[in-house]
């Protein structure tokens, strides 16, 4: 496989064991973890659930989806792990320079979500009712069903299991060009 898998969802959806098994399970391969970026910001931080943290979340995204599509370019099968709704999937996109990319959104319910969210230990993130306004965010969008992934009850594996499985089968496929003008 050559390429880029985002794995996408709101807070709690499982995105990081599931990208990281997705990387492991091919021989050669990068994991980008899209929330590392923020940390790049020194001062100045705004939380990027915020509605003043547009314009930081925008060049967060471009830095994030450029170093995402260079590894890309050089060779290497990526996984993207990160908070890309279909808001921002055109933007991330054409800032990669790839001209296509898998996209699979890890959408478990809301209170699953929270669930996990309010039992992480020694993760930075553990903000419930930013949880809840994006898992509604990504609820709302209109995200096609082969891109979804809902079930609450997969293991990590599963779910990863079936995402390689739909990438093989090019059902995950999001083009440029299916961004719209």
């Amino acid at each position: 496989m050559t390429g880029l898998i985002v794995v996408a969802g709101p807070p709690g959806a499982g995105k990081s064991t599931v990208a990281a098994l997705l990387a492991d399970s091919f021989s050669t391969s990068a994991l980008v973890a899209g929330d590392a970026f923020f940390a790049f910001i020194r001062q100045g931080y705004v939380m990027p659930w915020l509605d003043e943290a547009a314009q930081q979340n925008d060049v967060i995204l471009a830095a994030a989806a450029a170093a995402t599509g260079r590894l890309v370019s050089g060779g290497y099968p990526v996984v993207y792990d990160g908070v890309i709704g279909t808001w921002s999937l055109p933007a991330f996109l054409a800032a990669t320079g790839l001209s296509e990319l898998h996209y699979a959104v890890l959408l478990p319910s809301a209170r699953c979500c929270v669930a996990r969210v309010g039992s992480r230990v020694g993760h930075g993130f553990a903000d419930l009712a930013a949880t809840r306004d994006v898992h509604r965010m990504f609820a709302e969008a209109k995200i096609p069903a082969r891109h979804l992934f809902t079930e609450d009850s997969d293991d990590p594996a599963t779910t990863a299991a079936r995402i390689r499985a739909r990438v093989a089968d090019g059902s995950l496929v999001h083009r440029l060009e299916d961004c719209g003008p």
